[in-house]
């Protein structure tokens, strides 16, 4: 007879994972089904982000800026350096090393919280019941009081180029995390985070990085004024990043691929040693419920749920990147808790207006809330405020005074509406908005909050008196 659950997570990826360990918190008996073979050939948890995303993809932009800063930018600070050499071989072990503590570190989490880990692929039947597909082929079925659908997103990929990580020479974000020399040049199609994040790596580390753009903005969701500061900041670290080009098609040669591409001024084509596809991800949602299970899908296989992440199936949810939203790893967490919560009979919520995007590049892009782009088509009256890092005596002092941050405040309620920062630690000061957009705090709310000096948070201290004409370290405007 098959054992039944009070709760079966299928994933076990950021959002299945912490949904999960939640789950079993709140006292509930719960599995998750996890199928992921690590790059030993052993099962691992962690899903995407922790094995070849989020977790290996910082640690390589880390070792990069520490490799890059040697070479290019101590000599600033009075310091010389000779010698200065490259192993990427212990650069790739230090990333695999992390990887095996944080993914092994989740198992540990679950054996201290009583999470049962069904290694397999999980696929929803009728009545939430889950089949587990082994990797020797055979199954088991488990019944589920409640079935919580995690199961993320993959790569989406193009027709004009295909991708084959074996080969290594037109890759995805997984081939690109891997390669075990420096190429000496590398095309990436598109131009977002991901591109992004793993060309700055790659240039950082000596090749030639070519981006090719299909749309004409760049950055097109995050603020465009922030945008355009990074677009330049990028061409002159040498990024060679060319918006409105199509690739059209693609043909391996003895020297690695040559790209055939469409821009305004015609047709083009280029070689590169190595290719990186990076144009987006989609949900991966082949395969993972049964016909008969009837659940209900949205456009382009995401899973159709509401404000709470309940599917169409009583007892069925689903979270992260297969339910609408942006693809964060941290939202896709936060929706687990949310449903673990709602499961165990609490009031889970989440604030979806206040959703920390980054990009860990460098200089770091952080944001939250609405665009200047978004409060204009809205209709939306704001006030803006900003602050150069180039007035900021910590910044100065860590020569990362390349940035500003910006702050929208509705020009009515001055209620915080949106924070956009392009600068050292973008990534870690975006959390000081967040917190002030959870508890619907003012722009004067944090112009008069007490900020140490000298600290790069002190830049946001300037760009919220900057809303209303009172920045102390800048000339108002």
């Amino acid at each position: 007879m098959a054992k039944t659950y009070d709760v079966v997570v299928i994933g076990g990826g950021p959002a299945g994972y912490v949904a999960a360990i939640r789950c079993a918190q709140l006292g509930l008996e719960t599995a998750c089904v996890e199928q992921w073979i690590n790059f030993k050939g052993d099962p691992a948890l962690g899903g995407t982000c922790l094995n070849v995303g989020c977790i290996p993809s910082k640690t390589l932009l880390e070792s990069s800026e520490q490799y890059h800063h040697l070479k290019e930018g101590i000599e600033s600070h009075g310091i010389h350096v000779e010698g200065v050499r490259l192993d990427l071989d212990r650069m790739m072990a230090r990333k695999e090393d992390i990887v095996l503590q944080l993914t092994n570190g989740i198992g540990a989490l679950f054996k201290a919280n009583g999470v049962e880990w069904l290694q397999g692929h999980g696929k929803l039947l009728a009545d939430r019941q889950v089949e587990i597909t082994h990797r020797d082929g055979s199954t088991d079925v488990v019944n589920a009081d409640n079935v919580i659908i995690a199961t993320g997103s993959v790569p989406i990929e193009i027709g004009a180029a295909p991708v084959d990580n074996a080969e290594g020479v037109i890759v995805d974000s997984t081939g690109a995390l891997d390669f075990r020399q420096v190429p000496e040049t590398l095309g990436v199609i598109g131009a977002g985070v991901i591109g992004l994040e793993l060309g700055s790596v790659w240039n950082r580390l000596g090749a030639k990085v070519v981006m090719l753009e299909a749309v004409e903005d760049f950055l097109a969701l995050a603020d465009q004024q922030i945008a355009r500061d990074a677009l330049r900041q990028f061409k002159k670290q040498g990024l060679d990043i060319r918006l409105g080009t199509r690739v059209i098609a693609t043909e391996k040669t003895g020297d690695g691929v040559k790209v055939h591409f469409k821009d305004k001024d015609g047709d083009h084509e280029i070689v590169f040693e190595k290719l990186l596809v990076s144009v987006g991800r989609r949900p991966n949602t082949d395969n993972v419920a049964a016909p008969e299970s009837d659940l209900l899908f949205g456009e382009r296989g995401f899973i159709h749920v509401d404000e709470h992440c309940g599917t169409n199936l009583p007892g069925v949810y689903a979270i992260g990147d297969v339910v609408r939203g942006p693809m964060l790893a941290h939202k896709g967490s936060e929706e687990g808790v949310m449903v673990a919560e709602i499961i165990a009979g609490q009031h889970g919520h989440l604030n979806y207006d206040a959703i920390p995007w980054v990009i860990y590049t460098d200089p770091e892009i952080a944001w939250v809330g609405k665009t200047e782009q978004a409060l204009k088509t809205e209709g939306i009256p704001y006030k803006i405020g900003t602050f150069p890092f180039g007035a900021n005596g910590r910044a100065k002092a860590m020569d990362a005074a390349t940035g500003m941050v910006k702050m929208l405040a509705h020009a009515e309620t001055d209620t915080l509406l949106g924070c956009h920062i392009i600068g050292p630690y973008a990534s870690e000061l975006i959390q000081e908005a967040v917190l002030a957009m959870e508890f619907n705090a003012s722009s004067e709310d944090l112009a008069r909050t007490i900020h140490g000096h000298p600290t790069l948070y002190e830049a946001m201290h300037e760009a919220a008196l900057s809303v209303h004409g009172r920045a102390l370290h800048k000339i108002n405007t």
